[in-house]
This record gives structure tokens, sequence and C-alpha cells, in this order.
């Protein structure tokens, strides 16, 4: 029988020394050919206390990280962002937020999440004040367009039809996860068979879907079955998960990792049973900050990126809100995106 393995999807782990010992010590590689961006860099002696994960309500453990300015790396700032003293990051959170990428914390009035914190981590390597507009996703763009945000750091995948218009620092794993009951032992390898004989969860008209239906077709052409069941809220998903109805839950990383934390002192806790790339089985997707093509951003963003990388405050960042299953090993130039054909 004939299995797909793609050399970059793995299955979760429970711990992050993996990820800590992986981004320590790498060097970035220069230029902007999609390999990569990120000269040597020295710091200078001014310094920012960043605390991720503050007033996450739970959803992140709070960490404070110190960043210096790397003077190398602020002197590569366009003059109109180095002058100002802040960079203007567009989120696209509203209306409600999406934990544990962004929401207004339990003070009821910052801005918390992964991708704040993110833009916090990068304004401190340029030694400028971050400054959030938040709006709705396809609103952050228009942000970007007239030039009120000088990068989105928001989730955002890295597409070849996105790319006639922007550019892209990628900073984290375009992943797709599924969810399980932490009784269970059951684990996604990366071999669709492992799912013979199971019911997996999944909403209507996703990414996801469309990947569990392609591997449900090869199963029954190969006389197996999966039973694939459709949910509209999370809230019965879990009810389903709790129950046995369904063997796991196939979505977004990031919000499956959310659950895990929030879920862990539950009756009825869960884990991340193993990850499948948003792009597909040949291209490993990625989520990136974006600019406007040309700006002259994105190489100051990517070694910034890489800067955090190789001294270790990247790989607390995503520890601290459990996505360290999501790290890339340097930030790239536009590099690869999903594909105009990708529907």
């Amino acid at each position: 029988m004939r299995t797909l393995r793609p050399r970059r999807v793995r299955a979760a782990v429970t711990g992050t020394a993996a990820v800590l010992a992986l981004t320590i010590g790498l060097t970035a590689c220069g230029g902007s050919d999609g390999k990569g961006s990120g000269a040597s860099a020295s710091a200078s002696t001014g310094a920012t206390v960043v605390t991720v994960g503050a007033v996450s309500n739970g959803a992140a453990k709070q960490t404070d990280l110190t960043v210096p300015v790397v003077d190398s790396i602020r002197a590569e700032l366009p003059a109109s962002v180095r002058d100002s003293g802040q960079l203007t990051i567009g989120l696209g959170l509203l209306p409600s937020g999406a934990p544990p990428l962004g929401y207004t914390g339990s003070d009821q009035k910052t801005l918390t999440g992964s991708e704040p914190d993110l833009g916090r981590l990068i304004a401190a390597v340029f030694g400028v004040k971050p400054v959030f507009q938040n709006s709705t996703f396809e609103n952050l763009f228009v942000g970007i367009d007239s030039g009120k945000n000088n990068v989105g750091i928001s989730n955002i995948t890295d597409t070849e039809e996105r790319k006639r218009k922007y550019d892209f620092a990628s900073y984290r794993e375009d992943n797709l996860a599924f969810e399980a009951p932490r009784s269970s032992s059951w684990t996604f390898t990366g071999d669709y068979e492992v799912l013979a004989g199971k019911t997996i969860g999944v909403g209507a008209g996703t990414n996801q879907e469309k990947i569990l239906l392609e591997w449900k077709t090869k199963l029954e052409a190969e006389g197996k079955t999966l039973d694939v069941k459709y949910f509209q809220d999370l809230t019965t998903v879990y009810a389903s998960l709790a129950s046995g109805k369904i063997d796991a839950y196939f979505g977004p990383n990031p919000f499956e990792a959310y659950h895990v934390t929030q879920s862990a002192s539950s009756p009825n806790p869960t884990r991340l049973a193993g990850q499948w790339s948003g792009a597909g089985e040949t291209l490993q997707g990625l989520i990136a900050a974006t600019t406007k093509k040309d700006s002259g951003l994105v190489k100051p963003l990517a070694d910034a990126i890489n800067y955090l990388i190789q001294n270790g405050q990247y790989g607390k960042w995503l520890a601290s809100w459990n996505l360290s299953e999501e790290a890339v090993k340097s930030a790239q130039v536009n590099p690869p995106g999903l594909p105009l054909t990708n529907s």
C-alpha cells in the first residue's frame, strides 16, 4: 500500500526542549532569495523587557523576556519608520478576537495573544514603540495598502496570490492538528493509513475538510473506512470527544493548542495528536509578517525575527503560548507560498 510521508510533517510532542534546542545558536542566511535573511547582528546597550502572555487569562505562561535594541538591524529600517519612533502593527482580530492569536486581555483593555506579543518583541529589536491598529482581517490589508499599517502580524498565510501585492517575513508554520482525548493513545504520524477505522470531526467548507475527504477517498479505494463527522460549533466537538463519539477533531493548530491549555484541569483534558501542513502534502505552509511590496521593511523584519530565534526569545515566546510545534528554523523573505492553484 502507498503511504504519504511528507518530510515536513510530524507528530505533536508535549515538551518544548526540542524547539528551544533547535533555536539556540542558529545562524540566519543573508539575502532575500527565500533562504532566509539576517546578517550578523550586534546588540546595543539599550534593552526592553517584554512580558509575553500578560493578562492572557490563563491561556499563556507569563514570561519576561529581555530584548536589546540591535543597532545593525535598526539601521536597516526605512527612515520614515525609524524617525517616527514607532512600528504600526495591523491586527485582524475584530469583532471578537481569536485566542490564542490575539484578543482583549483579562484587564478588558490590553491586546494580548501570540501575535501582539511577537510584534512587541520585534519592535524591541528595532528600538521603537509598537502601536497596534486592530480591525477586521479584511481591513488589515486595507491598512497595509494605505500605509496606515507598517506591517500586518495576524496569522497571515504566505500565498503566491498575496505576493503580487505584499512581501513576507515568515515566523511560524501554518499547521492543522488533530486534537484527541488525553486518555487516547492514537496519534497521526503523517501517514493517512492510521486514520482507517477512525471517526474524525471537522468543520464543513474548511481546508481541513478538503484534506480529510481526500484521505477518505484513498482509504475507500483500499477497502477501508474513515467516518467524517461535521460540526458547526466547538462546544459540540468537545462534548463528542469526551463521550467517545469521535476519535479526534481536525482543525487549525493554534486554536486546538489553546483548547488543550484550557482543558488541562478539566474532567475531560485533551492533547494534540499530530499535525499536517495547512498547504497540503508537498509544501509546508508558513505564517508571515506582511508588508506592502517593496516598502523596504521586510528584510529588517526577517532579521529581527532571526535575532530572536538565535538568542532564544523566539522559542520562549512560542512555548509561552503552547505553539512550539509551529517553530521555524529561520525567518525567510518571500519563501514559496500557497500555490495559485490551491483551492
